[in-house]
This record gives C-alpha cells, structure tokens and sequence, in this order.
C-alpha cells in the first residue's frame, strides 16, 4: 500500500481539534507508540521540524511541517522526504468537523500504515477536553 486515507467526524470546532494535535505534548496521550514529541519552533510554522521518540524502538524520527493553515490543513514530512502526512479539516457545524488523515509514500510502500483505532483515541481525546 502506497497511501492511507482515514476521515472520522469530530464534536469539537476546527480550532480546538488542530490546537491539540499539533502540539507535542499531547501525541503520546492519544498514540501510544510515542513517548515523547518535541518541535524546534512553537508556534509552529512551515520548516518547523517535529521529533518523535518511539516507543518499540526508543529511536527519533524527524518530520518537517510542509503545509500549514492553522484550522484547515498540516502537513508533515519525513526527513528523507519520501513520506507524507496531511491532515485536512472540513468543518460540518460551528461544534463538529470532519478530519481526514491521508498518508503517502514517494516509493515503496507504508512500513506502518495509520489505523482507524488510532484515530479514534485522538478523536475520544480531543472530545473529552
């Protein structure tokens, strides 16, 4: 499998949804394969380099923010550019949104491609705040 695309409804706004996963400190609350997450800038811009540390392994993996529109789109880039992740939000009411999670690879295939499940707990994460 070459790409992955998810989408799952969420009852919060736009903003509140982007300003949670976006910030650092709340990946490993909802994916339990990271321990801790940093970003060389806050807030984050385009160039802005996340580092994830993973939970199996203990290794770091760089991602570079590639696309950026604070509520509708971020985009992540892994450092040796052949791996994508974009998150686009389609607002439903002022109270609910759709957030769509497409990953790609530029060659080969996804070594770990995203689950529905893992969607999920960010998706109960956010809806408890």
């Amino acid at each position: 499998m070459r790409d992955n695309k998810l989408t799952i409804k969420i009852n919060k706004p736009s903003d509140i949804v982007f300003a949670y996963y976006t910030n650092p400190k709340n990946t490993p609350l909802w994916w339990d394969a990271v321990t801790v997450e940093e970003t060389s800038d806050w807030p984050i811009k385009i160039g802005t380099i996340y580092k994830s540390k993973s939970k199996e392994s203990g290794n770091w993996s760089e991602f570079t923010v590639t696309d950026l529109k604070e509520n509708e789109v971020f985009e992540l880039t892994s450092k040796d550019g052949k791996y994508h992740v974009r998150y686009t939000h389609k607002p439903i009411d002022k109270n609910s949104m759709e957030l769509e999670y497409y990953e790609w690879v530029d060659e080969g295939e996804l070594e770990e491609p995203f689950t529905m499940e893992i969607l999920s707990l960010l998706k109960a994460a956010i809806e408890k705040l």
